[in-house]
């Protein structure tokens, strides 16, 4: 009688045991590659844009005062034995003063380019988190999983991809900004520098 129990009792456990592996195996689940994701996001290509144009901008302006520091170089270089060595020394050093406000303008440049693009890349990245959570549930997922540089999927099958479907998506939904209008507001600001 014991015996009987304990079989009963072992086999209602591997029932139990093979019921829910078989829930577990019947979840929807997909992937996501990130990179191909943020590659082909139209919001994601206006902020690189965005960010290479104002990076381009600040890099002109670094470049005339570059272009005039080797001017005035050139300059030292070809004066220097004329106007004496105590000139000589004392336009030497303001020239190498020169020569550090500009590496210090560059840099400066360099790491309020990467803050600000930082922040806009983060808030870019917890809204599109936000979005494929909220398409998670709209389309009864139970994992989405994440490739790409950071990747937490080994192997899927190619039917689980689900990248295209959540960039088109996401590319029907963004509305970008006008361009036409940034531009002819940059142009008069242009002219006046």
């Amino acid at each position: 009688m014991k015996k009987s129990i304990v079989v009963i009792a072992i086999a209602a456990m591997l029932f139990s045991c093979n019921k829910s592996e078989s829930t577990v195996t019947s979840e929807k689940t997909a992937y996501i590659d990130t990179v191909k994701l943020m590659e082909e996001y139209t919001e994601s290509k206006d902020l690189q844009a965005k960010f290479k144009e104002k990076s381009e901008v600040m890099g002109k302006e670094l470049e005339l005062e570059i272009k005039k520091f080797q001017d005035e170089a050139d300059n030292f270089r070809r004066n220097a034995q004329a106007n004496g060595q105590e000139w000589a020394q004392k336009k030497g050093a303001e020239l190498q003063k020169k020569e550090q406000q500009l590496q210090y303008a560059q840099q400066a440049m360099g790491q309020q380019l990467q803050q600000e693009g930082g922040v806009e890349r983060d808030s870019l990245v917890q809204k599109v988190r936000k979005y494929i959570k909220e398409y998670g549930k709209k389309n009864g997922y139970s994992y989405i999983y994440g490739t790409g540089d950071a990747a937490s999927v080994l192997y899927a099958k190619d039917e689980f991809d689900i990248t295209a479907k959540v960039v088109k998506e996401l590319n029907d939904n963004y509305k970008a900004p006008a361009k036409t209008e940034e531009k002819v507001e940059a142009k008069p600001e242009e002219a006046k520098k």
